[in-house]
């Protein structure tokens, strides 16, 4: 079993290193120096040798992964990614502090989006792009691709996908899983061409535009402009960034349904429905609160909806610091923080759907204490849902709150404000990025203690995976035999 998830990680980090060919070849176009080429060429060639030997040594071996096997692979595989990722960040002197480059790839690769880095605009520009490629890959999951692109691993995919994968319910569109993949990648890479080529006819020239996509799509954050999409003062970039995430955090298999036309699987969706309802009421309220400011209603929706839709889908774009607007907004986007985007969508964050099923949960037990005698169901997608989501979704917000406040704790020991820390704490746990006071959307993650940046890694896996696969390795019944 060893040599299985030994095997798999090693695909997999081939894999990744593939995506270091987009930044080796716009490194060697643009003739950033030797020494940057080699920080991509160099993990590229090794994680593709290892992964080559690994491969076919087993070959002819039929692998059978445990549960067990699925959960240890899928956390490995991102803890070695972001290892991966960061060997050109450090190596290249982007990030000379090795732990400054782990904490800015693991936030990459699960999209959490937050940095250490003050000055962007003077890093290498394939280093930008490779930032926003960790946001792209990690978007959709690399598990995900992996089952897509290697089926032929004989592996338990469909275990590997729910121990990656978003929400409380996993599921197949297909009756293959590896099918399944295929048609999510797609979809996925067709609304990036498609976002990057609208950004370029707005303004932004080939890399931005295909940087900013990647970033986008991902539900990241990473810019390559200090003062992210502000930076270009345009409101047709606005609304295109903003089109786009809004569509990242919608559940990827609704847009499977729209090639298949199933309308009612789409209309009939609750968390589409809740999400939409959610995302237009805090734009609006913002859009009220912030007029005064704005001159008018309609410039603040400007402001409102990108700001109201890059929390709650958790990508981290900023066209304007929401820490300088009023109380009651900033209120707003507090609450945003901790709602997230649909399970099944690049988006982080507890997910709209558990906040749904306890919100419906709390309602049923109100009736039932009214009404002792009564039967009470809860109903998702108009079909009654089963009890035992009930319960996961409860353990989740249990574990949620625990990580939360232990993060809180420790910021706060290594001499962040209250406030900070909770925020901080909140933001890594959901791969939101941006916080409050020090963590904020004009400030970066740079000044924080080593430790504080360690923990935070580990953390922001942790809500990538949404805590039950770490959780379970933390577990001594995990490891008995």
């Amino acid at each position: 079993m060893a040599f299985t998830v030994t095997r798999i990680i090693f695909v997999i980090l081939g894999i990744v290193g593939t995506f270091l060919a987009l930044p080796f070849a716009t490194s060697i176009v643009l003739g950033e120096g030797l020494k940057l080429t080699l920080s991509y060429a160099i993990p590229m060639a090794v994680s593709w040798l290892f992964a080559a030997i690994f491969f076919f040594a087993g070959k002819k071996k039929k692998m059978n992964l445990s549960t067990k096997a699925s959960f240890v692979t899928v956390a490995l595989s991102w803890l070695f990614m972001g290892f991966l990722g960061a060997i050109p960040l450090y190596a290249s002197g982007a990030i000379p502090n090795l732990t400054d480059a782990i904490f800015e790839s693991i936030s990459g690769f699960t999209t959490t989006g937050a940095t250490i880095l003050s000055e962007i605009e003077c890093l290498p520009r394939s280093i930008n792009l490779w930032r926003c490629v960790m946001h792209w890959v990690g978007g959709m999951g690399i598990i995900v691709l992996t089952v897509a692109l290697l089926p032929i691993l004989g592996v338990g995919g469909f275990q590997l996908i729910k121990a990656e994968t978003t929400g409380p319910e996993k599921g197949k569109l297909t009756p293959k899983i590896t099918t399944t993949a295929k048609v999510l990648w797609f979809i996925y890479l067709g609304m990036t061409v498609i976002e990057a080529i609208l950004l370029m006819i707005f303004g932004m020239d080939f890399l931005d535009a295909i940087s900013h996509a990647f970033s986008t799509l991902g539900t990241g954050g990473f810019s390559t402009k200090n003062n992210s999409i502000a930076s270009f003062n345009s409101a047709a970039i606005d609304w295109i960034c903003w089109t786009f995430m809004f569509l990242a955090g919608i559940n990827f298999s609704l847009y499977y349904y729209i090639f298949i036309k199933k309308w009612n699987d789409i209309t009939g969706n609750t968390e589409f429905k809740v999400y939409i309802a959610i995302t237009v009421i805090a734009a609006v309220l913002i859009g009220i609160f912030e007029s005064p400011a704005y001159g008018s209603f309609l410039k603040a929706l400007r402001y409102s909806f990108f700001q109201s839709s890059t929390i709650i889908s958790s990508t981290g774009f900023a066209t304007a610091d929401y820490t300088t607007w009023s109380p009651a907004s900033q209120a707003v986007i507090f609450a945003l923080l901790f709602i997230g985007g649909s399970s099944g969508s690049t988006a982080g964050g507890v997910k709209v759907i558990r906040w749904v099923v306890i919100a419906r949960q709390f309602k049923n037990e109100i009736l039932k204490i009214m009404h002792p005698h009564g039967v009470f169901t809860i109903r998702l997608n108009k079909q009654v849902c089963r009890k035992d989501i009930v319960f996961t979704v409860t353990a989740f917000f249990f574990i949620y709150v625990l990580v939360v406040a232990v993060t809180t704790l420790f910021g706060a020991v290594f001499g962040l404000d209250i406030f900070s820390a909770f925020t901080g704490a909140v933001t890594m746990c959901g791969n939101c990025g941006p916080g409050f006071n020090l963590l904020g959307p004009s400030c970066n993650y740079g000044f924080l203690a080593a430790p504080v940046k360690w923990l935070y890694s580990l953390v922001m896996i942790a809500g990538r995976l949404e805590f039950f696969t770490i959780a379970i390795l933390f577990s001594p019944a995990f490891w008995k035999k």
